[in-house]
């Protein structure tokens, strides 16, 4: 199915880029990451374009998806799911939804999980787009950098390779967001003791 939907996009060149990432945001399944690598195997020196074509055309399609999520998630998970759980699924996503856009972003996950879950949990949406700008930035660009200076030798590395790397920092931006959450949380309970202290 992959290998069918990349040829279907292919076949329109930059367009395809654009179209497969914009949607990509909003409802479809596979990621833009296969069709910029097959399309940047075909002419490495146009691969910075293709970069900047997708991740334009992700950004474009961020308010689409988060809006699907407001407007419609909630309803669907009102029917699917118990009301504490879509109050424990909420509180969650808020206090850990930096991490979780962050992370997801830049990795091969379809983006469309991200913008909806947001939107589905009234997540802050400039939060999600400078998270969403941030993160495809550096997994459009990753792409494009290697294939524009190394060519069609880099596949290999990008395919196999690179998702290992993009997974090492998704580990260690986790462990940066926990122990932040952690250092946060000794504060709220050092700042609650001197103010009972004090009104004792």
């Amino acid at each position: 199915m992959i290998e069918t939907v990349v040829e279907f996009f292919k076949d329109f060149g930059f367009i395809g880029m654009f179209i497969h990432s914009f949607i990509d945001a909003i409802i479809f399944p596979i990621p833009a990451f296969f069709l910029q690598v097959s399309l940047s195997i075909l002419n490495p020196s146009t691969a910075l374009w293709l970069a900047t074509v997708g991740y334009v055309g992700c950004l474009l399609g961020t308010p689409i998806g988060y809006l699907i999520g407001k407007k419609l998630g909630e309803p669907v998970l009102h029917k699917i799911l118990k009301e504490k759980w879509i109050h424990a699924a909420t509180n969650l996503f808020t206090k850990n939804g930096e991490a979780t856009l962050l992370i997801g972003a830049f990795t091969p996950i379809p983006f469309k999980v991200f913008t909806i879950l947001s939107g589905c949990f009234h997540f802050s949406f400039w939060k999600l787009f400078s998270y969403a700008a941030l993160g495809r930035a550096v997994k459009f660009y990753a792409v494009g950098f290697i294939f524009y200076f190394y060519g069609r030798s880099s596949e290999g590395f990008v395919m196999t390779y690179l998702t290992y790397i993009i997974g090492g920092i998704a580990c260690v931006l986790l462990m940066i967001f926990y122990i932040r959450g952690k250092i946060q949380q000794r504060k709220h309970i050092q700042i609650a003791d001197k103010t009972k202290e004090v009104s004792s």
